[in-house]
């Protein structure tokens, strides 16, 4: 069961990593009802499209042999409730921007350095620290009352066992937790008076947290007993599930590009803070996924519409696009892009298109952004390998904008290394699939199971070198 910001699905997956059932909903969220202007996720109507989801893809798969069920989610978010599995409030969505102000002031509870000299994660407005503080906060009487705070994932594991569990890498969104010891952080949860025995006891992926429940059977159209198994976020998977081993770095590119790998070493000084590295727990103990996400495919819509509006409703529209930068030589003339398009705080942005003349074609204001886009990609992963202590020998691409053949071609020539493309679109529910897979005792280990998985790689060799692009690479780096 997978449950994204846009869509609710289940799909099964068979033990060779081939999907063999899926079916999807939209999703939603609501206006909290105890909060002005509030958006809440509404667990129940979640979980009632869970239960439609599960029901059509039985339709198509036996449900006598699926031999174990997991549910992987959003981050961040969770609710409190009480010892019987009842919401003490609703899940507040990351949408919701009532918790800004929270991570604005967090310095009155904990310096923000020393919290991510701890954590290692990025101070979003959305993270679980800060709606455990707003509660506290606005409404006291909540947790006070509360059994247990239960990631979004956890509650619907609940509702298919009756077990409760904290799965360890959602822990590792909230801001909660410690790098170093993979559990809540004692200092953390002093600063801000929460008992960290409030939450259930921590589960790593793969592990076994209860059977399919009479009650959920009846619901969902599942066996009783079928092994029920926890992961947990959808990116933590995503990432496994794109074939990445240790020290190789994986690019998934769309609307945002996200840069993560998989490193026993990391580091949460004060510069990364300010460079915007992120570092989760990985689903495999003693791993840490550290990454960075900036405006990708984004900044090439905006591209889209605003020079090739007269196309944009050609279906080959992307084709075109891709054909005419190609005629167009490295570094695109003299054009440069600063891709930093997105609004801060005051309204403003870095963006930028320099070096245009009267001359100056569209194709090469594609080009330029498509270049510093790639640029980008090369001073993150710089980022990350001085973090992790590695070097990377090669880059897997997953998502939208691995389609784009160019934009491979400069990621490559940009980095010096392979691009490896994959052809897995569902990278989140494999990886968790895998692990459940170990779970339920059909493989020893979740990378056994992966071994077995046929990813179809298409590689992308280096034609230029990178000596051709430095005017971007330094462009990019001093804006």
């Amino acid at each position: 069961m997978d449950c994204g910001a846009t869509n609710v699905r289940a799909i099964a997956i068979s033990e060779k990593g081939q999907m063999l059932g899926m079916h999807s909903v939209s999703n939603n969220t609501q206006p909290d009802p105890h909060h002005a202007n509030g958006l809440i996720w509404d667990v129940e109507e979640i979980w009632a499209k869970l239960v439609t989801c599960t029901r059509e893809v039985l339709k198509k798969v036996d449900a006598s042999t699926i031999a174990g069920v997991t549910v992987t989610t959003f981050g961040v978010n969770g609710a409190p409730m009480d010892k019987s599995g009842k919401l003490l409030y609703p899940v507040i969505s990351w949408q919701c921007g009532r918790t800004a102000s929270v991570m604005d002031n967090i310095g009155k509870y904990i310096p923000l350095e020393k919290l991510y000299g701890i954590n290692g994660l990025q101070p979003f407005s959305f993270n679980t620290i800060n709606v455990l503080i707003w509660l506290k906060e606005n409404r006291p009487e909540i947790l006070e009352k509360m059994d247990h705070f239960v990631f979004i994932p956890s509650i619907f594991l609940h509702k298919l066992t009756g077990n409760f569990c904290t799965d360890t890498t959602m822990a590792g969104t909230s801001m909660l937790t410690d790098l170093r010891t993979r559990r809540f952080s004692t200092d953390i949860m002093q600063a801000i008076g929460v008992d960290k025995n409030k939450f259930a006891p921590f589960a790593e992926a793969g592990e076994m947290i209860g059977k399919i429940t009479a009650h959920a059977s009846t619901e969902t159209g599942l066996t009783i007993g079928t092994p029920v198994m926890a992961t947990g976020h959808d990116t933590q998977f995503a990432i496994f599930g794109s074939g990445a081993d240790e020290n190789v770095p994986v690019l998934s590119t769309g609307t945002w590009e996200i840069l993560m790998v998989r490193s026993k070493n990391f580091s949460t000084e004060k510069n990364l803070l300010n460079a915007g590295i992120t570092t989760e727990l990985d689903p495999q103990p003693g791993i840490v996924n550290m990454g960075v996400q900036w405006i990708g495919s984004g900044l090439l819509e905006w591209v889209k519409k605003t020079l090739y509006a007269a196309e944009a409703n050609n279906e080959n529209i992307y084709d075109i696009m891709i054909g005419d930068a190609e005629k167009v030589a490295a570094c695109s003339e003299g054009v440069r892009v600063n891709p930093s398009f997105l609004l801060d705080g005051n309204n403003t942005s870095k963006g930028s298109i320099n070096g245009i003349n009267l001359y100056t074609k569209r194709e090469q204001i594609y080009r330029a952004a498509l270049e510093s886009l790639a640029a980008k990609v090369k001073i993150n992963l710089e980022l990350l390998e001085n973090a992790g202590g590695f070097t990377s020998k090669s880059l897997i691409v997953v998502g939208g904008g691995s389609k784009n053949r160019l934009w491979n071609q400069l990621r490559a020539d940009m980095l010096g290394i392979s691009i490896k493309l994959v052809d897995q679109k569902e990278t989140t529910v494999l990886g968790a699939a895998l692990f459940a897979m170990a779970g339920a005792g059909m493989y020893k280990t979740a990378d056994e199971a992966r071994a077995v998985v046929n990813y179809n790689a298409q590689m992308i060799e280096p034609k230029n070198k990178m000596e051709v692009y430095n005017p971007i690479y330094d462009f990019i780096k001093n804006n």
